[in-house]
């Protein structure tokens, strides 16, 4: 998952990262990175076709961005639940990005939304020796 620009630039890292750790996700995996317009055009790459992959990957590449693996019980299925809708405007209370997003564009987090997407995604920003598993206590 990724802290988006407009996220970092409010400063919002501690509390997104806050958000997941409180609902039982462990971060085994965090950097910051700056994305290349074409870096973030590869990461964006199944989104190439459509009418907002330039904005999208001009904004992605804007200022950085923190990467963060999660794991967790049906990590990927809460992730998605804790982020909101796309769009702020529809996501439900409580959720990052009614809370903490601009615009459907702007909207904080970005996270995969299948086990393919994280296969890909993932080491996309990690190599192997990067994340770690760990139980919390």
């Amino acid at each position: 998952m990724l802290v988006k620009p407009d996220a970092v630039q409010k400063g919002y890292i501690g509390e997104i990262i806050k958000r997941f750790e409180g609902q039982g996700l462990r971060v085994c995996g965090i950097k910051m990175v700056h994305m290349t317009k074409e870096e973030a055009e590869g990461f964006y790459q199944v989104h190439r076709s459509r009418p907002f992959f330039g904005s999208l990957t001009s904004f992605m590449s804007s200022a950085p961005t923190v990467a963060l693996v999660l794991e967790g019980e049906g990590a990927i299925e809460r992730v998605r639940t804790l982020m909101g809708a796309t769009d702020p405007k529809q996501a439900e209370e409580g959720t990052i990005r009614r809370d903490l997003a601009i615009d459907i564009e702007k909207n904080a987090v970005h996270g995969s939304d299948s086990p393919d997407s994280a296969a890909f995604e993932i080491p996309y920003f990690f190599s192997a020796l990067e994340l770690f598993s760990y139980k919390c206590r």
